[in-house]
């Protein structure tokens, strides 16, 4: 006997994504056997930009995502500055890794208290009350004194985040998009005063991560240590790298690479291709390299199931996202699993705020942000960047001074893809394949492995009625041979 289990919607992810899994026993232990995650909603943004002025790109697209649209400013940005060409100021190179990292701060401290905490923790007679209600509980969850001071953590998480966002809208303008991010580098110039603004903030972050969020990360490691089994996936790891440390992005702060098949790689963008097979666009949008990508909806096309690509490496699934840049960077390499990719995130954290606190020490108040430039005729390039979920990449084609081309490979599209052309599963499908299940009204154990990819679709909001009993997640338990 077979058993679907569909979680629809999944909630504490960004967007709309809907999860299915036949759930079966084998060899005594019942677990996944098959798994589809569909994302649920097309957006377009390829489409919106073609025969926009190429400047309109980069704060056009920082609305793919209202949760790391920095990440998309900076990844047109670099694509734009390859088109023109142009060699951004030192300075802004330096104010827009000063913007990312508290994006990356702000998302990263999202995901480990907001989005991935409550499925270990028990908030029963805690949280007694909408949004932490319903929620799903399991024997295994953390209780008593711990998951009062998690939550307690919980809490004062919402207030981190909050100067996060304060501290990068110093050089930013106003977060969470950025108005500073520009081809040549960036428009608001350096000040002193906003050196020692974004200090004092950071100062406080770097010590709520080292003195907080890492003992709880540790806490959750040593209750939950036997998901270092769980949701490994398909093992095969790459990044983009992120934070140039020159202008001319030579040298990263989390470097370039892969790991595949258990050996460590280089990255090419001419290995990359987009399938469309189990996907809602028409064959010609299918096997094509993302520089000549095409992006045409089929939305009642037979067999497909989601909205996202299947980007693939020289036809190979990748998993993208901190764990992958922790381990290509060589600073985690424990496992790939559920709790890897939760602990990396943390580990990640750390590693860059304390990297932030050096970047305002090379900053020259006063100095020059951006390098003059014009809009050229036409023009090819790729901004190869990470997200905090993963490897962004944004490709550009500029003809009679407007965007001919453009394409975006988010993170989540390389993590949630559906099945490609092969009939290989993506890298989430194939991390929830295998996945123990104990009880099929309360599958916690598929939202642990879900979360701990931290998928973002796109920008939604989730309402709330009080003294409604709204429907927060939804489970539909079908049982058929």
């Amino acid at each position: 006997m077979a058993t679907t289990i569909s979680v629809s919607p999944m909630t504490r992810v960004e967007g709309h994504l809907d999860i299915e899994t036949t759930v079966e026993t084998v060899n005594g232990v019942q677990q996944v056997i098959d798994a589809r995650a569909a994302g649920q909603m097309f957006r377009g943004f390829e489409r919106i930009l073609t025969g926009r002025a190429p400047r309109d790109a980069v704060n056009l697209t920082q609305r793919i995502c209202g949760v790391c649209p920095i990440s998309h400013g900076m990844a047109s940005s670099l694509a734009l500055e390859q088109a023109f060409p142009v060699v951004p100021a030192e300075n802004g190179r330096i104010v827009r890794n000063l913007v990312l990292g508290a994006n990356y701060i702000q998302s990263h401290i999202l995901h480990f208290y907001h989005l991935a905490a409550p499925d270990y923790i028990n908030t029963d007679g805690i949280l007694d009350m909408s949004p932490w209600r319903p929620h799903l509980t399991a024997p295994d969850m953390v209780t008593g004194a711990t998951a009062v001071a998690l939550v307690t953590n919980y809490v004062n998480a919402l207030a981190m985040r909050r100067k996060a966002h304060q501290m990068g809208a110093i050089f930013a303008g106003h977060m969470p998009t950025a108005v500073n991010f520009v081809p040549g580098g960036a428009t608001k110039p350096v000040k002193a005063a906003d050196v020692t603004a974004f200090r004092a903030l950071l100062t406080e972050l770097r010590s709520f991560i080292t003195n907080v969020m890492l003992p709880d990360g540790e806490a959750v490691l040593s209750v939950f240590g036997s998901y270092a089994n769980i949701g490994k996936g398909c093992g095969n790891l790459l990044a983009y790298g992120v934070f140039d440390l020159d202008s001319a992005g030579s040298t990263k702060l989390l470097a370039r690479g892969r790991y595949t098949n258990g050996a460590l790689g280089t990255v090419d963008t001419t290995q990359i291709r987009e399938y469309v097979a189990h996907s809602w666009y028409t064959p010609a949008s299918g096997n094509l390299s993302p520089a000549t990508g095409v992006t045409e909806p089929a939305a009642d096309k037979a067999g497909a199931y989601s909205w996202l690509k299947a980007p693939r490496y020289q036809g190979v699934v990748h998993e993208v996202g901190p764990l992958a840049r922790m381990w290509v960077n060589g600073d985690y390499r424990f496992g790939i699993s559920a709790i890897d990719r939760i602990v990396a995130r943390v580990l990640e954290a750390e590693k860059v705020a304390n990297a932030m606190d050096g970047w305002l020490n090379q900053l020259v108040p006063g100095a020059a942000v951006y390098t003059q430039n014009t809009t050229p005729v036409s023009g090819t390039g790729i901004g190869l960047t990470e997200a905090p979920r993963g490897a962004l990449g944004h490709w550009v084609q500029i003809g009679n001074s407007k965007l001919t081309q453009y394409q975006i490979v988010s993170p989540t599209g390389w993590n949630a893809s559906p099945m490609d052309d092969a009939g290989q599963h993506g890298a989430m499908e194939q991390a929830l394949i295998g996945t123990p299940v104990r009880d099929l009204q309360n599958p916690i154990e598929l939202l642990r492995v879900v979360h701990s990819f931290d998928p973002c679709l796109s920008c939604s909001v989730h309402l709330v009625r009080p003294g409604k009993n709204a429907e927060i997640c939804r489970v539909d338990v079908k049982t058929g041979i």
